[in-house]
């Protein structure tokens, strides 16, 4: 008997609960419980004795005092056919905050312990049922801001960097094989080509995770949300510019120049993409303390930015306050940037000439800004566009760029013959471009990377 109950409590402590659905009010929350005492809990709360898998079952739910809760839907999963491969109960309840935490509240009342961030993952992930790089799909997908993003995400789910992975594994590992044949036998007749063959595979690999790094780094605004940053002299409209995306009045507007003396950042949605909208502190030469720490500032939005609205007044002339924004958008030129002349409406007195090779836009508050928000659009879409694989987080980039320079330094002592110091480097490269669908320090590693999910995921 001792042993019995001994065992019907570890399986309530392995066994883990949460409610997977955002808090606030909803039609309906979810509360997934995952481990060996699912079923046992799932029987105690619903009083049904008899519950098929993959069935769903209309019940109600009662708490440890037998009092009703709820009528919901609860849905049961067998391991090993789940999500974590563990035995897997969900409960479907009417949404809001009070039903979904009482019915959980019940559930941790029998034993079963509350879950950590990311564990229902993590479980999924040591039971074999993801690797890696489906799990950081699952977690990117929650916070896609682009159905770019939603798309190249469900690529991942799907394996596309799995197979990446294991093409430029097998491919380290045939070079490398090569590279033993050699030590081996290197008194035998090896074919004159092997070494060029070695050469050609790591030089080809070594392109391809350069492509695939370019491009990870140019769209990262696709799962992050791309960071816009409105940068002017003071009273060219930077703020209104803002209020008109957002459609509301979160700025304020005034003829006074140096209004605005800190950075402002909202979240607007452009046409499928959700971006970081950033208005600026007016940059011009100031000795008010307050004001250069709010250009200081503004300096650090545009370094960080993923893309620059230039902002011109048509009703003054240009000078060297322009002519310094025109600067920094020559600096940052590796960044995508859009000039835009405001205030059209009124009587033009700026020289458009020294803005023509920046292809500007004219807008107006009164008349909209529909033709810089068409444009922004446009290029949203055309950085989205292409169908390369790529990385979703800084963990895979620094895995691939590790491999690469294993290659690169593995590629010295080939061509001098030093062949047991180009096998070290490659197996770096392995160990390296293996870590992402697979890491060796995985206990480390794992807590650190699914503590990053949100509960019940």
């Amino acid at each position: 008997m001792l042993s019995s109950m001994n065992s019907i409590t570890r399986a309530m402590h392995n066994s883990i609960a949460a409610i997977a659905t955002a808090h606030g009010v909803s039609s309906i929350s979810i509360i997934r419980v995952s481990g060996e005492a699912a079923l046992f809990v799932a029987k105690k709360i619903s009083k049904l004795q008899n519950i098929t898998p993959r069935y769903a079952h209309l019940t109600s739910l009662y708490n440890a005092r037998d009092i009703l809760i709820d009528q919901a839907i609860m849905i049961y999963f067998s391991a090993p056919h789940s999500f974590t491969g563990e035995e897997i109960v969900e409960f479907q309840c009417h949404g809001g905050m009070i039903v979904a935490q009482e019915i959980l509240d019940t559930i941790t009342s029998y034993g079963i312990r509350l879950a950590q961030p990311g564990e229902f993952s993590k479980r999924a992930f040591l039971n074999g049922k993801i690797d890696l790089t489906e799990a950081e799909a699952i977690s990117k997908l929650i916070e896609a801001k682009s159905v770019d993003a939603a798309k190249i995400l469900a690529r991942q789910l799907k394996g596309e960097l799995k197979n990446f992975v294991d093409e430029s594994r097998d491919a380290l590992l045939k070079s490398l094989a090569y590279s033993e044949v050699m030590i081996d036998y290197a008194e035998e007749d090896i074919p004159n080509d092997i070494m060029q063959n070695i050469l050609h595979q790591l030089d080809g690999l070594t392109i391809k995770i350069e492509k695939i790094v370019d491009a990870s780094h140019r769209r990262r605004g696709l799962i992050e949300g791309f960071k816009v940053a409105i940068i002017g002299k003071p009273n060219v409209g930077k703020s209104s510019l803002l209020n008109a995306l957002l459609s509301y009045e979160r700025a304020i507007v005034s003829d006074i120049a140096g209004t605005t003396r800190d950075t402002i950042e909202e979240q607007v949605r452009i046409g499928s993409h959700i971006i970081r909208l950033v208005d600026t502190a007016g940059i011009r030469n100031s000795e008010d303390t307050i004001e250069k720490i709010g250009i200081e500032r503004s300096i650090s939005s545009v370094e960080e930015a993923d893309i620059i609205i230039a902002l011109f007044d048509a009703s003054v002339v240009f000078d060297d306050e322009d002519e310094n924004i025109l600067s920094i958008v020559q600096k940052y030129k590796d960044k995508h940037c859009i000039v835009a002349i405001n205030k059209t409406d009124l009587e033009c007195k700026l020289d458009k000439e020294k803005l023509e090779k920046f292809n500007p836009i004219e807008v107006s508050a009164k008349k909209g800004f529909e033709r810089l928000t068409q444009r922004m659009e446009e290029l949203l879409d055309s950085i989205g566009e292409g169908e390369e694989l790529m990385l979703i987080s800084a963990r895979q980039i620094e895995a691939v760029e590790v491999a690469k320079n294993a290659i690169l330094e593995a590629k010295v002592p080939l061509l001098e013959g030093e062949l047991e110091f180009f096998s070290y480097h490659l197996q770096e490269a392995v160990k390296a471009i293996s870590s992402i669908s697979k890491p060796y320090d995985s206990e480390e590693i794992l807590d650190k990377m699914f503590g990053e999910f949100c509960l019940g995921k």
